[in-house]
């Protein structure tokens, strides 16, 4: 990268129910000012915005940020399905990095509806229609909603493929509901057992309810800045952007005939080998990731596609602990999508939020000892996939 991009603040509201948050330009509000507040500075010494938002009308960024300020700087909305918070972040880093601003605010929030993802507007094409004929062939019309059939069917395409067992599952949303205990942000706060997931309800095989993230409501923001205003405000440059890559579908997301290419394994293989060669680290060198656990089963997958566990062997890595404190990784300190919750367009800065304070060394009982690198996983069907790479400056 030419220029450094550091993260000189972050914000995140506590996510909440559908039908119990506040409205979404007050939650995008709140999470901008504690961003501007954590980094030190006022609104009108941002020069960009980038407001990433799923559910909404064209220009809600434009209404949650005129409750911060109003100073006639340029508000870009932006809309990539569950990765829209980091495909702002994306877009921010590139305009200091590139030098068009010095300081750049990302925003992401999200008011949704209960219950599952569904299509807004059933009068035209949809964006998944390829996706749907694909999983029919595969594995066959289920009338669940789309993000369960294709996680689902993604699972067993694991489970076929290297013997996978419904047990690693479990293992893995438990894991998520132990560092949730320590998340006063997370939605899922309680401890649970193995047992008691696998006894929750099958939403489509393997797929049991409590493997699947909770629709919420909430936002999150990050300010970014140039080396030269972080030194010319006295700002915390702590925490530098060391590589980000972001990547869509290509061919082989259809014509592989495998549902993990289907979910994004693929765009998450080649986004991680990209922030890897940029940041000229390894994966091994990793010690935090806040990575997209949608459903369970998409950790599983995520961890050999990221390269932290090596193809097949992600269900060991699991059994060894290699995914929690005193293992190889802390995956999901903050408890995750599967206990933080999912507000499309607030995820991907919330996930920065989680690395910026560990990297800071102020995530409190939840903190990774000696943090230096994080890695964020951030993933839309649709498709999308956004990895960035942190390090302690």
């Amino acid at each position: 990268m030419s220029r450094k991009v550091f993260v000189a603040g972050v914000g995140m509201i506590p996510f909440t129910k559908p039908g119990t948050s506040g409205p979404y330009h007050v939650m995008g509000a709140d999470a901008a000012r504690e961003a501007l507040d954590d980094a030190g500075i006022k609104y009108p010494q941002v020069e960009q915005a980038y407001a990433g938002y799923v559910y909404g009308d064209s220009t809600c960024g434009q209404k949650a940020l005129y409750g911060v300020g109003m100073t006639g700087i340029p508000v870009v909305n932006v809309n990539n399905n569950c990765a829209t918070g980091s495909a702002a972040l994306y877009l921010a880093r590139q305009a200091v990095e590139g030098g068009a601003a010095e300081c750049v605010l990302a925003l992401g929030f999200e008011q949704m509806e209960p219950g599952a993802i569904c299509a807004k507007f059933p009068d035209r094409p949809t964006p998944y229609e390829a996706f749907d004929h694909l999983a029919d062939d595969l594995i066959g019309h289920a009338e669940v909603p789309l993000a369960i059939r294709y996680f689902a069917g993604a699972g067993q395409a694991h489970m076929k493929k290297y013997g996978t067992r419904i047990e690693t599952f479990a293992k893995i949303r438990a894991k998520a509901s132990r560092h949730a205990v320590h998340n006063p942000r997370a939605i899922l706060r309680k401890e649970l057992t193995e047992d008691e997931i696998l006894a929750s309800p099958i939403l489509l095989h393997p797929v049991h309810r409590l493997m699947a993230c909770p629709p919420t409501c909430g936002a999150a923001a990050a300010v970014l800045c140039s080396e030269e205003f972080a030194r010319r405000h006295d700002l915390d440059a702590n925490v530098v952007i060391s590589a980000q890559a972001m990547t869509t579908d290509t061919p082989a997301t259809f014509d592989s005939g495998d549902m993990m290419q289907l979910v994004g394994y693929g765009m998450a293989q080649q986004a991680a080998r990209q922030a890897y060669e940029q940041a000229g680290i390894a994966s091994e060198d990793i010690d935090v990731v806040e990575l997209h656990d949608c459903f369970a089963q998409n950790e599983l997958i995520s961890y050999e596609a990221l390269g932290l566990a090596a193809e097949g062997r992600g269900e060991q890595m699991v059994w060894d602990g290699d995914n929690t404190y005193g293992g190889k990784y802390v995956v999901n300190p903050s408890g995750g999508l599967l206990s933080k919750g999912h507000p499309l367009g607030a995820t991907g800065l919330a996930q920065c939020a989680e690395l910026v304070w560990q990297l800071r060394g102020d995530a409190g009982p939840r903190q990774v000892p000696d943090a230096r690198f994080g890695l964020q996983h951030n993933l839309g069907i649709g498709g999308a996939c956004v990895v960035t790479i942190y390090s302690k400056n």
